[in-house]
């Protein structure tokens, strides 16, 4: 615990030059959390709800909770979407609410979107979790300050029956949340959200009737940050079961299955494996996930409703 308490302190007592977003393994059935013209593309009314725990056995790790709902409208040009979650790292914790508008060019057997996201971000920070060696040390009475900010997403997204591909910067605003100033100096403290870029792609291949294979990866930049990698793999067996595996540039391995329950229902859990220095101390990380998908204008409009 000390070290991760001492990581949260220099997240919020200077300029933060690292990925600041949420991780996920199941990224491919969670685009809207990271490109707002993801809106209304699964032609049906789809939420997916995503709660993943991080590093289990290190005491305070991330957890997190995210919520996705989206649909077209009647007019196929327009798509609508929410998006919220909750991140929590030890006495950290942030919240984020998101509405989503996406304008669609539909071609003859495609579609190119643009979306934007606008809503706000609030971030606070727990002091009564932790247990500090001295109870009376002043640097851990900071209170934050500008704790809900504005937040902007902005994306594109291009999709057709066997494939996509998205381009998306979130945190357009890059706005500052303050912590109080220190009572033994004065001076103030702070944290940026930087701007993130995501691409993604994927792609649906027919190896048979029955099998088919979804490569897809996601990349993620911030500045002053490694570019980050994720690659995944997955098999769709009888449009029922779905088995896949994943690779991330820091060094971990993800496990994903996921079973359709019939009538829109769909459950997905992933199991990430760490390579990094934080192998030994951590039991891997936990995601689990609960989708629905529903037809709401009873014409079939679905495309690829379970490849993306």
């Amino acid at each position: 615990m000390r070290k991760l308490i001492l990581v949260c302190l220099v997240v919020i007592s200077s300029t933060l030059h690292a990925q600041q977003d949420a991780l996920f393994t199941q990224y491919m059935y969670n685009k809207l959390e990271f490109n707002p013209a993801y809106a209304g593309s699964s032609e049906a009314f789809a939420l997916d709800m995503i709660y993943r725990l991080q590093w289990v056995g290190i005491e305070g790790a991330p957890k997190t909770f995210s919520f996705t709902a989206h649909t077209p409208l009647r007019n196929p040009h327009i798509g609508l979407g929410l998006s919220a979650y909750r991140d929590e790292l030890g006495p950290t914790v942030d919240y984020n609410v998101m509405g989503t508008f996406a304008y669609r060019i539909i071609f003859p057997s495609s579609k190119l979107c643009f979306g934007v996201s606008g809503g706000i971000k609030y971030f606070d920070i727990d002091w009564s979790v932790l247990n500090p060696k001295d109870a009376g040390d002043i640097e851990l009475t900071n209170q934050v300050r500008n704790r809900i900010v504005p937040d902007a997403d902005f994306g594109i997204y291009y999709y057709a029956t066997r494939y996509y591909v998205g381009l998306s910067s979130k945190h357009l605003l890059e706005n500052q949340v303050d912590v109080s100033s220190s009572p033994s100096d004065g001076k103030l403290s702070f944290t940026r959200l930087l701007r993130h870029f995501y691409f993604m792609a994927g792609e649906v291949i027919p190896l048979s009737g029955d099998i088919v294979f979804t490569p897809s990866l996601l990349v993620k930049y911030v500045q002053n940050a490694p570019l980050q990698l994720d690659v995944n793999g997955s098999f769709v067996i009888y449009s029922i079961l779905t088995l896949g595996a994943s690779y991330r540039t820091d060094n971990a391995l993800g496990l994903l299955v996921e079973i359709s329950l019939g009538k829109g229902f769909s459950i997905g859990y992933s199991y990430d494996i760490w390579f990094n220095a934080l192998k030994a101390s951590n039991q891997g990380s936990h995601e689990i996930r609960l989708g629905y998908d529903f037809d709401i204008f009873g014409k079939n409009r679905m495309l690829s409703p379970r490849y993306f």
